[in-house]
């Protein structure tokens, strides 16, 4: 530590403050770093190997790379892939192969927001993680199958870490007020059960948030005894983790959709809320709500689609935050109407066999007969006008030869068992 670094010692936040330096101060993640688990014997006896951290932000990745490095007899190497390019890579990897033949020791590089690197420029990394230069230790909010590229994931471990529970952010708080060093011991503020249990709720599993927020409650208070009221004055708002462009979106959605479909409104409201908290753009919404309407409903209730066209139509001319009312009764009533894929396993079944088959023929009688020549052919020989017949039905082929007798829709049946067709 330099003069000038000593003189903002003490000035950080809170979080960085209050960062673990060791397993017993690390809460949460028990499924991945508590006792006897793989990944914490592998630090523990400096065997680790490459390994990418996944996780949301204030999880714990940084930290635990911290803790590696605390913990290892490797040269740890910091290195941001928001702020920093493959020419000052090529340096620290330069370094690394001059330490590991001259000291024998090796080198970790732990990369902070490895998906910042494009795939090409992940590639840099590759024969050095392969020979043994570097162990590579990256951290990022995104998920790795879409981000990183296979080479790199075949040889690296990805370990998960979840959302922080509440009980660990309960431990992470109390922490930060006890603590009398780097901590708010000093200031003597308390918060009482409903006071912790809101800023839990504000965190939402992550604990930068809690810890940061918490210093901004505690030096904002003029009582050392402190509410949820004190809390919520503070707070205003929580903010939702919703990113619109990453993974969370598609889990989202997805959940929205599953939920729809397994007849469920509240879990479809409640997926809509986060939707609608987060940003998302209610014509996305609107538009995935079509699609349902036909491949989940379909025959089921027809009707179905006139309602989602209807409610994407309501989102155009009323706009937000008025049209959030309208998505809501859309997405009940899709939630809550029968259900059948029958018109849409029908098209994937026409599908299947249109490219096995390829452009069967149609049958002669399906054929307009537009000049004397086709009609010489057969075209439109044999062909039932339906007007003709009783009741306007007739019964003939419709289908090419090779798939006369397919059958691709299959008609959902209402609860008497009987087949319902309109």
């Amino acid at each position: 530590m330099d003069l000038f670094e000593k003189n903002t010692e003490g000035l950080e936040p809170l979080a960085e403050r209050m960062r673990p330096r060791g397993f017993s101060d690390f809460y949460g993640q028990e499924n991945v770093i508590g006792k006897g688990k793989p990944l914490r014997l592998a630090i523990e006896n400096d065997t680790i190997s490459s390994v990418i951290l996944w996780g949301p932000p204030g999880t714990g990745k940084t930290t635990l790379a911290r803790i590696v490095a605390e913990k290892t007899k490797a040269f740890f190497q910091p290195f941001s892939a928001a702020t920093s390019g493959v020419p000052e890579l090529r340096k620290i990897i330069e370094e690394a192969k001059k330490r590991l033949k001259f000291e024998k020791r090796k080198t970790i590089l732990f990369v902070d927001e490895i998906h910042r690197f494009n795939k090409a420029q992940q590639d840099s990394f590759l024969p050095y993680v392969e020979n043994g230069t570097i162990i590579l230790i990256g951290a990022t909010t995104e998920n790795p199958s879409f981000e990183l590229n296979s080479p790199l994931l075949s040889r690296s471990l990805v370990v998960v870490l979840e959302p922080l529970k509440d009980d660990a952010l309960a431990n992470i708080i109390e922490r930060a007020l006890t603590d009398t060093v780097v901590g708010l011991g000093k200031k003597k503020a308390r918060l009482d059960d409903e006071a912790k249990s809101a800023l839990i709720g504000f965190a939402d599993g992550d604990a930068r948030v809690a810890l940061n927020a918490l210093e901004f409650i505690v030096s904002s208070a003029t009582e050392k005894k402190l509410t949820k009221k004190h809390i919520e004055e503070a707070l205003q708002k929580k903010a939702i983790r919703y990113d619109k462009n990453a993974e969370e979106h598609y889990n989202v959605i997805s959940a929205f959709i599953k939920s729809m479909r397994d007849s469920d409104p509240d879990g479809a409201l409640y997926w809509l809320a986060r939707m609608v908290e987060g940003g998302e753009g209610p014509r996305f919404i609107a538009r995935r709500m079509i699609i349902f309407a036909s491949e989940d409903i379909g025959m089921a209730l027809p009707t179905a689609l006139v309602v989602a066209v209807a409610v994407a139509q309501a989102v155009e001319h009323v706009g937000m935050p008025e049209a959030q009312i309208n998505l809501a009764h859309g997405a009940v009533y899709l939630a809550s109407a029968p259900k059948s894929n029958a018109s849409y396993k029908g098209l994937l079944g026409a599908l299947a066999d249109t490219k096995e088959f390829g452009a069967l023929p149609v049958p002669l009688h399906l054929r307009n007969a537009v000049t004397k020549l086709m009609r010489d052919l057969g075209y439109h020989k044999g062909y039932k006008y339906v007007h003709d017949y009783k009741d306007s039905k007739v019964i003939q082929q419709h289908l090419p030869d090779k798939l006369k007798d397919k059958k691709y829709y299959e008609p959902p049946k209402n609860a008497s068992g009987k087949e319902r067709t309109k």
